[in-house]
């Protein structure tokens, strides 16, 4: 993990392989003209006042994204000055957005891969700002690099290694001293490290992740940060009739698990309860996916590393709320005791699912964990899952899904989705799209209307939440994981979605925000 420090010195004095500025695009009467963001005073003396007018001349617009590097003059004691795009200059208060100095910090971080120490002197007008620029910056720095082990048998004496991210973030024009921003800066720090974590998972290969070693992990993560771990293995499963885990995992050499995490606070008045489907490997079972739709579902336990993340970092952060989470574990593959389409699996919740498609398994783990976590009677639950194509047609590849059984917390989540920089988007639960699971043998079947897909699967979850309990499900199967180039601070591979969303969640609960 990159360390993050306060620095107390000033861009012009401080030692570090490169400094960090932000640039910006002019507005109004100075559109087209290029911007020095705030924090960049000493580094454009150093420039002789013609730092701007230099990175135009070498194509520098400030746009969101752009970074310009530069060799610095003798007035500053790092080697390297990059530029870091954000976007229009602010026509409100000089603030800049959070999201686009996230953004610019991970841009800038990625770009520093091998680097020892770089200062980010970007504007810094709040604790708040402070904290994107921490987030963006060591969210940028991330590498998964466990597979690469830096040899190469066929020429033994050529170095293969992947370069380590960057090592130092120190962020310069805050108050190191201050509670506020020490404590911004520890947020940062504990939130972005359980990201990484769950990154990690994502990206670990299918051989080596699969629903013990995935139990292991959290179990080892709860004797750390004195979280309750309870893992139910096959026996329990079959004990306790949890149909749905025991049909998806049943084609697997890798039994299922359900794993159960309980953070508790001694003054917390309200309960969280967090699901995630955990599939850590999925074929689409008899109903085998197609060939080019394999490759990257490692991916498919997205949703329960982003409600493991969530869990761990709201016990680091001492958050006054009480956060369960329930991890449904299972590995999904054809074998010949593979569940088939036509079989009738025996829910948790006493009810029975007709299973016509064997792909689409998440929904069917999750129901048992849902009905699981409602016995305990939350304040609320919100379920996390690469659930369905569908929402990734509907919404594209960045921006996640929700629905829920009440219109206020759907849009509490949607609000604190976007403070926190998480493209999401509300969408309904139609009830005339039940009608499309009616099954002739069974209560429900597990498949209804193709159009509409990703709704009809958030329908089948609403039957197995309790009465009375704010619900939420998070269709997070378009961001969870990402096949193309690099950008901002997303990296190549598992991204974290949703963590940010779900602990900001827990502080608001925590602080008697959402009633």
């Amino acid at each position: 993990m990159t360390a993050l420090t306060l620095s107390t010195s000033g861009a012009a004095t401080l030692r570090a392989d490169a400094l960090v500025v932000g640039v910006a695009k002019g507005t109004g009467s100075k559109s087209g003209n290029l911007v020095l963001a705030p924090g960049a005073e000493a580094v454009d003396k150093a420039f002789g006042g013609k730092l701007a007018g230099i990175l135009e001349t070498l194509g520098a617009s400030g746009a969101e994204g752009e970074l310009t590097k530069l060799p610095a003059p003798d007035g500053l004691k790092a080697p390297v000055v990059i530029a870091a795009g954000l976007g229009p200059v602010p026509e409100k208060n000089g603030a800049y957005d959070a999201e686009a100095l996230r953004r610019a910090a991970g841009s800038a971080a990625r770009s520093l891969t091998g680097s020892k120490k770089a200062g980010f002197a970007l504007p810094v007008g709040s604790v708040e700002d402070a904290e994107a620029i921490a987030e963006g910056a060591l969210l940028g720095a991330y590498a998964f690099t466990a597979y690469q082990r830096g040899e190469n048998k066929l020429a033994p004496k050529a170095a293969v290694g992947a370069k380590l991210p960057l090592a130092e973030v120190a962020l310069l024009g805050t108050k190191p001293r201050d509670k506020a921003f020490k404590a911004a800066a520890e947020r940062a720090v504990a939130l972005v490290e359980e990201i990484n974590r769950a990154r990690d998972l994502i990206n670990t290969p299918p051989n080596d992740l699969y629903p013990e070693s995935f139990a292991a992990v959290a179990s080892a993560a709860g004797k750390e940060h004195g979280i309750k771990v309870q893992v139910l293995d096959e026996k329990a499963l079959v004990k306790g009739g949890y149909g749905g885990l025991l049909g998806v995992g049943q084609g697997s050499a890798h039994g299922p698990r359900l794993v159960k995490l309980a953070y508790t606070h001694p003054k917390a008045e309200k309960t969280l309860a967090l699901v995630g489907k955990g599939i850590t490997y999925d074929s689409g079972g008899i109903s085998l996916k197609p060939a080019g739709h394999n490759e990257t579902m490692k991916c498919d336990m997205s949703g329960a590393a982003a409600v493991f993340a969530t869990v761990v970092t709201a016990a680091r952060l001492g958050l006054r709320v009480n956060v369960t989470g329930w991890l449904a574990l299972a590995e999904n593959m054809p074998s010949g005791n593979a569940t088939r389409p036509g079989d009738v699996l025996n829910m948790y919740s006493g009810k029975t699912v007709e299973v016509l498609n064997t792909d689409a398994e998440g929904r069917l783990v999750l129901a048992d964990a849902l009905t699981r976590a409602s016995e305990e009677k939350p304040d609320a639950i919100v379920d996390v899952a690469t659930l369905t194509g569908a929402m990734v047609l509907a919404l594209g590849n960045r921006t996640f899904g929700i629905m829920a059984n009440d219109d206020a917390f759907r849009t509490s989540i949607h609000e604190i989705a976007d403070e926190v920089g998480e493209a999401s988007w509300p969408m309904p639960l139609p009830a005339d799209l039940r009608k499309g699971m009616d099954s002739p043998t069974a209560d429900i079947a597990n498949m209804g209307e193709r159009m509409g897909g990703g709704l009809v699967a958030g329908l089948f979850l609403k039957e197995f939440v309790g009465e009375g309990i704010a619900w939420a499900h998070l269709d997070i199967a378009g961001p969870a994981f990402h096949e193309g180039a690099p950008y901002g601070y997303t990296p190549k591979g598992g991204t974290g979605s949703a963590v940010r969303t779900l602990v900001k969640l827990a502080e608001r609960t925590a602080a008697g925000d959402l009633g």
